[in-house]
């Protein structure tokens, strides 16, 4: 599991004037912490160093640890919003984790052995991956990075779902705890869609008819305009 540290301020000014006027300075940014037993607290995040965890993206699956006023709590990031058309974060909402208590978290999902995969080496397929990442629930010492997957011997026409997925100890799937109707498909290995030669030159040749065709008429219709003249 990776570890963050990010430094944080308590705002006391609230509303969206203050949080333009703190985006303004350039140095935070407006964020808030929730959960657990206590309330909602408005937070100031140091820019620089926020800027800098999002780059790695096990960021967002992991525990991190914030700093206020030098008590240090363990959080996971909930939600980032961000400028409409602009590179920026403009706040961020962190959920306070207990060690004794499971919460859900959406980890990314890394597939592994495309390189060997059979289907796409051998049979010339192609890899459609329908999960990016996978709801689980946990303690926060079991937290993973990330979920993987190895399809280095699945033949074209296979078709994986979330039970497919080897989970770590004290991981479990969110949908798959609601039953066997939720055990989606994460990934497939599909015949790759290449066009047939002949239907290609057929093709052409229907174009080749068609515009032949079309002078055809077009000098007709000229010789019977010259013919009434």
């Amino acid at each position: 599991m990776s570890d963050f540290k990010l430094n944080v301020k308590v705002r006391d000014e609230l509303g969206k004037g203050a949080s333009r006027r703190l985006r303004r300075e350039d140095l935070y940014i407006p964020a808030i912490v929730y959960g657990g037993d206590k309330a909602p607290r408005p937070i100031s995040v140091e820019k620089s160093a926020f800027y800098k965890a999002i780059e790695d993206e096990a960021f967002f699956s992991s525990l991190i640890d914030l700093v206020v006023d030098g008590k240090t709590y363990q959080v996971v990031v909930r939600d980032l919003q961000r400028h409409p058309y602009k590179p920026l974060v403009t706040h961020a909402d962190f959920l306070r984790v207990s060690a004794k208590e499971a919460f859900t978290m959406s980890v990314p999902l890394h597939v592994t052995g495309q390189e060997e995969c059979v289907g796409i080496k051998e049979e010339d397929g192609e890899l459609h991956q329908l999960m990016t990442e996978v709801e689980i629930s946990c303690l926060p010492k079991d937290l993973p990075d990330y979920l993987e997957i190895d399809i280095s011997k699945l033949e074209v026409g296979t078709t994986l779902h979330l039970s497919d997925i080897t989970l770590p100890e004290g991981v479990t799937s969110v949908a798959l705890s609601h039953g066997e109707d939720y055990d989606y498909a994460i990934l497939n290995i599909a015949k790759a869609r290449i066009r047939d030669e002949e239907e290609d030159e057929a093709e052409s040749g229907e174009t080749a008819e068609g515009e032949e065709s079309a002078e055809k008429d077009q000098e007709s219709g000229e010789d019977e305009g010259e013919d009434k003249s």
